[in-house]
């Protein structure tokens, strides 16, 4: 049966299946009819709480049972909240793929990875592409941000035109020459706009954001200062950072060396659309760097973020096969920690002063700039936009709300804005909004090859694990004769030292030899009021003894 939403057939609706009350996760659907546009298919990075998730992703529910609506999905940019998740999207539901030059190059990479190159349809777009359909059309206009290639998309439908940002700020002197493009924002503004849906990342921050170029010249500086090797990280995407280290590496005649994967791919997509400017004779080998002396090397990596099996962390951690760290090695970390992964960042930074380098980062060095829009350049979009009703997107639930207040600075109505939660529908005509529905949003998580198979109650059972351990309880039952013919026996992992902790193993048997015991004996007794039961003791006495709570798995032979 196919899910419908409580619309009216005049009505436009707005809905978002990641995005909200959150960083990462952007997926957005514009319907009207029988037609669904959706904007970036983007993955969230699991918090620290979530133990073993590799990514989380979408419920595509929805999406799915409505599959033959939806016309194109539509990407802003190439930033792994944007596109991340794109194989899990179009494994549940395939359909044509609109993106700039960059991020589809990044999006056939991913694809070809995942075996889903040949069965997609890609199409390339840039500012001036118009999409048409028979109900909507969507055409883009130029923002700037940490990444080339990106786009706001304007959805015109019948009820009125739809803005959707994407990530961005008002660089005026990109280093990528692709200024924001304020006149077509204008237009798009002074036609009418029912919606606007802005990044509110930056909300909080009353600021004008730095411009790359005034990053360039911290780095220059740097390069300046620095005698020994250069290990300089940064997300790979950001061609424009990357652009400017190679530059300083050239003007102070370093030789350059790439290292991770995704930065090789980020220099090989950056060389072919133009984006970066390297001779090939100042690109060296990993190998070639050993041979070379130190005051001539810039090593470009990986790992900015932590990650533990990035260049970097391996590294600083000893365990890469082509470098370690020298004495007078400088790591400059050109970056900002995104949510969550501060601690992985702060654990890499130690292991490398540790193992001896120089570590710069941080803002204080000014070796970073926001991708993201301030409060002033949000106000620019609104301004600029001029939209009817404001939805603030892109952004924890404090951030929603600063970017909400804003709005009414610059004349949206308290009424005409909404600070909206994942699954909420929007339904729009000209002259009027309600929140209509809601459709399933909840998060989906990644365990490996495994989608949606890990809910609350197995993440509940490894938080268990990874705080207080694992007891097992073994024991061969008759059932039928009430008796307990061998054990009860108990092991122990991660919970207390077994050769140590004698006297309370050997109570522990005896308060579970007394519950099966018991248990047997009730009416209706089966292996599992039994299982509980022993749970149920053996939680209260061990927490009684040692004040923790270790995940009890009964293990039963029945004879």
């Amino acid at each position: 049966m196919v899910m419908n939403l409580d619309i009216r057939p005049d009505e436009t609706a707005v809905y978002a299946l990641g995005g909200l009350g959150e960083i990462g996760k952007n997926t957005y659907g514009i319907q009207f009819g029988d037609e669904i546009i959706v904007v970036d298919a983007g993955v969230k990075f699991p918090e620290d709480e979530l133990l073993g998730i590799d990514y989380v992703i979408p419920d595509y529910t929805y999406l799915k049972e409505n599959r033959d609506k939806i016309k194109a999905l539509v990407i802003t940019h190439g930033h792994e909240d944007h596109i991340g998740a794109i194989h899990f999207f179009l494994n549940a539901v395939n359909v044509p793929v609109y993106a700039g030059p960059l991020a589809l190059a990044l999006i056939k990479n991913k694809l070809d990875e995942h075996g889903l190159l040949n069965s997609t349809e890609l199409h390339e777009i840039d500012e001036d592409t118009v999409l048409k359909f028979d109900n909507m059309s969507v055409e883009f206009f130029r923002t700037t941000h940490s990444i080339p290639d990106t786009f706001g998309i304007a959805v015109h439908t019948p009820s009125g035109t739809i803005v959707e940002t994407g990530d961005f700020k008002f660089d005026f002197t990109p280093t990528t020459k692709q200024p924001p493009n304020v006149q077509k924002m204008a237009r798009i503004g002074s036609e009418g706009v029912l919606l606007l849906m802005s990044d509110s990342t930056n909300a909080e921050r009353a600021e004008f954001s730095k411009s790359e170029r005034w990053v360039g010249k911290t780095i220059d500086k740097l390069f300046d200062e620095i005698d020994g090797r250069i290990i300089f990280a940064t997300f790979a995407s950001n061609m424009s950072r990357v652009q400017m280290a190679t530059e300083a590496a050239l003007a102070h005649g370093r030789k350059i060396a790439v290292f991770g994967r995704s930065m090789e791919s980020a220099v090989t997509n950056g060389l072919a659309l133009g984006y970066l400017d390297i001779p090939k004779e100042m690109l060296v080998d990993a190998h070639e760097i050993n041979h070379l002396p130190a005051n001539e090397v810039l090593i470009l990596s990986t790992g900015s973020q932590g990650e533990p099996m990035a260049a970097l962390a391996r590294i600083a951690n000893g365990t890469h096969k082509q470098i370690s760290i020298q004495p007078d090695d400088t790591v400059i970390f050109s970056s900002s920690p995104i949510p969550g992964n501060t601690q992985s960042v702060n654990r890499v930074i130690n292991e490398l002063e540790e193992a001896g380098a120089t570590v710069i980062h941080g803002k204080i060095n000014n070796i970073h700039a926001s991708g993201h829009g301030g409060q002033e350049e949000q106000k620019l979009m609104l301004s600029l936009i001029k939209p009817k009703y404001f939805m603030p997107v892109h952004g924890e639930y404090r951030m929603l709300k600063v970017h909400e207040g804003m709005s009414h600075e610059v004349g949206v109505p308290k009424e005409n804005t909404f600070v909206l939660d994942n699954g909420d529908v929007l339904a729009l005509t000209a002259d009027s909004a309600r929140v209509a529905d809601h459709i399933p949003a909840e998060d989906t998580y990644v365990d490996g090859n495994g989608i949606g198979d890990v809910g609350s109650a197995v993440l509940r059972d490894r938080q268990m694990l990874s705080q207080d351990g694992l007891v097992v309880v073994v024991a061969t039952i008759d059932l039928k004769n009430q008796e307990i013919t061998a054990g009860p026996d108990i092991l122990s992992r991660g919970f207390i030292y077994m050769r140590e902790s004698e006297d309370l193993i050997n109570e522990g048997r005896k308060e579970i030899f007394h519950a099966i015991l018991t248990a047997m004996r009730e009416p209706n007794a089966s292996e599992h009021s039994i299982r509980n039961a022993v749970v149920s003791q053996l939680q209260r006495f061990l927490y009684e003894k040692t004040k923790r709570r270790p995940l009890i798995l009964p293990m039963f032979i029945l004879i």
